[in-house]
């Protein structure tokens, strides 16, 4: 079953792409990056460039520089460092937030720091959550953070691949979103704040490895994508306080060929607007709302890792999926972040050894 998983994958993949001129251009901004993992964009121009290996770089006018004062990150298979985003009010204050593996292989977790971003170099850093309980694999963290309207943060969190049941315990930080203030805190209106032996912090839950986040700007919907097993790789809409699914319902197999479920849906439970079989394993996901490419105003955009791409959901105002496509077929490479820029140019990372950093406008 799974040489035939395979081989599917690898004849996606050999597709040729339609022999068409792009209406795009893709500049290559950066290049020999170990992972670039996340970015984000200063008001100054300059665009911060997290790397897995734990480098926090900092692109400017073209030139690649370091960030000093990063936080020690477990680095180990998919363990390392994860997302860098700014304060809603960075201009005011200068904070930033990362998310990474910290620990040791028997013990690890997904950690959020926050610190003051001065010149090259961070200060007052300070861990303000920490995912309970720890757990000893290096894969499935999530990692993916997006601040809220109201100003608190979300973060995803992955069930730590062994430990899938913790999903659905409420105890468990494990396959959960959670949102804390920026600051930290539980926010007193979190859904479980009040359920004895609950984790406070959880948001929604029954998640497996989410590898995107994103709050569309105008709606405030939001949206995240998590990888399946064998297949059933999704996109969501969350809301508070909501279930979905993982590991009871789900369309996808275990990696043996077993069955993980009978259930592909189940009562009570949140069904995915968005469903790929085989996976293609999404990673960062925007919401394109740009002045660059005016059609695609409310779509989001996802890199993919299994199947190497970058897709398109093209979305109703209602948030009704209308369809899919790939874009941007000359990029091969796993891609691992998508991210529009305060000027509608969509930048896209790839996770290779040697990662590039990717600007794509139209021509």
């Amino acid at each position: 079953m799974k040489k035939q998983f395979l081989a599917a994958i690898a004849a996606v993949t050999m597709v040729a792409a339609p022999a068409i001129a792009a209406d795009y251009t893709i500049t290559p901004m950066a290049t020999g990056l170990n992972h670039p993992w996340s970015m984000a964009f200063l008001p100054d121009g300059r665009v911060l460039i997290a790397e897995r290996a734990g480098r926090l770089r900092v692109l400017d006018k073209g030139k690649l520089g370091s960030i000093s004062g990063v936080p020690k990150v477990y680095e180990k298979s998919q363990g390392g460092l994860f997302d860098v985003v700014l304060h809603p009010k960075f201009t005011d204050n200068g904070l930033i937030y990362l998310s990474y593996a910290a620990g040791t292989p028997s013990a690890n977790a997904t950690h959020i720091a926050r610190a003051k971003l001065v010149g090259s170099a961070l200060t007052d850093v300070k861990v303000i959550f920490t995912v309970s309980p720890t757990k000893n694999t290096p894969v499935h963290y999530g990692g993916r953070m997006a601040f809220l309207p109201d100003g608190t943060l979300l973060m995803t969190v992955g069930d730590g691949f062994d430990f899938r049941e913790q999903a659905q315990k409420l105890e468990s930080g494990l396959g959960k979103v959670i949102r804390i203030t920026d600051t930290g805190a539980i926010p007193a209106d979190n859904p479980f704040v009040n359920k004895p032996g609950a984790s406070k912090a959880t948001w929604s839950y029954g998640h497996r490895n989410e590898q995107g986040l994103a709050v569309d700007p105008v709606t405030g919907r939001v949206y995240e994508s998590e990888h399946g097993p064998q297949g059933g790789d999704e996109i969501n809409i969350i809301a508070r306080g909501s279930n979905y699914g993982w590991p009871v319902a789900t369309k996808g197999l275990d990696y043996s060929g077993a069955t993980i479920s009978p259930y592909k849906t189940y009562p009570g439970m949140k069904d995915a607007i968005v469903v790929w079989v085989p996976s293609i394993g999404p990673s960062g996901l925007a919401v394109y709302r740009g002045a660059m490419f005016k059609d695609w105003q409310g779509d989001l955009l996802t890199g993919a890792l299994a199947i190497p791409q970058v897709k398109r959901i093209d979305m109703d105002a209602n948030g009704k999926v209308i369809g899919q496509s790939r874009i941007f077929p000359e990029i091969t490479e796993r891609v691992r972040d998508v991210r529009v820029a305060p000027d509608g140019a969509i930048w896209i990372s790839t996770d290779e050894d040697e990662g590039k950093v990717l600007r794509v406008t139209p021509k």
